[in-house]
């Protein structure tokens, strides 16, 4: 098959995708997602209630930091969930693993609100708490390659933007959804109500939302490009070692995309509400109310910035939020020890960039990969990324404030990570608009590095 019969597969899956099928590529790729985000949102907001339920009695600090410790391991364990779900997309299917990711994933969180406490079971509560956590983690590992990959093939190749960055509105919508029905337990039920049995309706809500997912990823087709790599009988065998023998320079460059998205994502949406109260001395509720803004503005503008790469190309879009965020970031932290007004449109001029990081990064990220490894690369540079770099924020943050005795820290480090995904970004060739399956895809394990060059000019549009 030649670039052009590729070409015209692209063609394909435009005109015979209907809308009843794209509306549910979309919400099979979105569902774990916001399932994952609601879990970790309220893993997070119940955390002072987690630490009385599954750790011994007497020490409140060490029963919170033991708690933190559970949620940073579930983070640690997520590469190696990448190094085995993301390869094993790329042999057996994009749907095949979004399946098993989201069972395993809804699972264990259904454990967790089943889960006896401390005074029932003794040692064996928190025992069992770090291992559903570590089976979360592992299985979250493997959601986003998969998802992002399962969007980005099923989406109109014109509109592939706008299509995949419905995976991060997803994320947003878990992580809001998390927060409104903490708030709905913290007002309408009491401290013992709340203990005893009232944080277990997170994790038992996420169970069923788990089951839906799952019965719409198992009802649709997987996607057009892996079907034809099946059709072909070109489904890599080893896609770790096609990974790492051909595409490592890939792998980089989405890794540097992928710190730019991480850093920004929880300095602005998660650690900023501890750097309001902590530090600038704001009231929870004023630092709540702007985290919800921010995301807020997020649902609203990432579908738009995903429109505009189709428009307008990946690069420009991505590199002018890469710009933006390195011109912004310190000035945005020196309005916000103005006071509250200050801090509201320093938090808000920073959720609009990262909407634009958001609405680009995965979509631009998917593409830089041959079909044959794609969930792989997608799935190993993400998690080995939010390991490093996404989960270490808040401790990070809060170690060199207290060694510079500046709270302007974060606006460096946010600089930091834009000069990391814009060489990144100068590094990749524009994607928008090129059919994702390519000569090489249909013709065995391809040469060294040849994935971002594999599409002339007369083939990409």
């Amino acid at each position: 098959m030649t670039a052009h019969e590729s070409d015209s597969g692209g063609e394909l899956t435009d005109a015979m995708a209907d809308p009843a099928t794209l509306r549910r590529s979309v919400a099979a790729g979105a569902v774990g997602v916001f399932v994952h985000w609601f879990d970790w949102a309220a893993y997070a907001y119940l955390a002072s209630t987690i630490a009385a339920v599954f750790f011994p009695a007497g020490d409140a600090t060490a029963g919170l930091l033991a708690v933190f410790g559970v949620f940073a391991v579930s983070f640690g364990i997520r590469p190696i969930g990448a190094l085995v779900f993301g390869p094993l997309g790329d042999r057996i299917g994009r749907k095949r693993t979004l399946s098993v990711v989201i069972f395993v994933m809804s699972g264990a969180t259904l454990a967790i609100g089943l889960l006896p406490g401390y005074s029932s079971i003794g040692i064996a509560a928190p025992l069992l708490l770090v291992l559903l956590r570590l089976l979360q983690g592992f299985a979250a590992g493997g959601e986003f390659g998969s998802a992002a990959s399962f969007l980005a093939e099923y989406a109109p190749r014109r509109r592939r933007g706008f299509g995949v960055s419905w995976l991060e509105v997803g994320s947003l919508l878990g992580f809001l959804a998390g927060s409104f029905v903490f708030l709905l337990l913290s007002v309408g039920l009491s401290e013992e109500q709340l203990s005893t049995w009232g944080w277990r309706i997170p994790f038992l809500i996420a169970a069923p939302l788990g089951v839906i997912g799952f019965v719409i990823r198992n009802k649709i087709e997987d996607t057009p490009e892996y079907r034809a790599l099946e059709a072909t009988d070109n489904v890599p065998r080893s896609p770790v070692r096609e990974l790492l023998r051909n595409n490592t320079r890939q792998l980089l460059q989405v890794a540097g995309l992928m710190t730019m998205m991480h850093v920004p994502f929880y300095a602005v949406l998660t650690y900023l509400v501890t750097y309001e109260t902590d530090y600038l001395g704001h009231s929870s509720g004023s630092a709540a109310a702007l985290s919800t803004a921010i995301s807020l503005l997020g649902l609203a503008l990432v579908p738009v910035f995903g429109h505009l790469s189709d428009r307008l190309g990946r690069r420009p879009v991505l590199i002018g939020a890469g710009i933006a965020l390195f011109v912004i970031a310190t000035p945005a932290y020196m309005l916000m020890r103005t006071g509250v007004v200050g801090t509201w449109v320093g938090g808000l001029a920073l959720g609009v960039v990262l909407a634009a990081i958001l609405g680009t990064y995965a979509v631009w990220s998917a593409e830089v990969f041959p079909t044959r490894t794609r969930q792989g690369g997608l799935s190993i540079a993400y998690n080995l990324t939010a390991a490093l770099f996404a989960g270490t924020v808040p401790y990070l943050m809060t170690v060199l404030i207290a060694l510079t005795g500046s709270t302007l820290v974060p606006g460096p480090y946010l600089m930091v990570a834009a000069v990391i995904g814009l060489i990144a970004a100068f590094s990749l060739r524009e994607t928008a608009g090129d059919p994702l399956l390519q000569d090489e895809d249909l013709a065995g394990e391809p040469t060294r590095g040849t994935a971002t060059d594999a599409v002339s000019p007369e083939n990409s549009r």
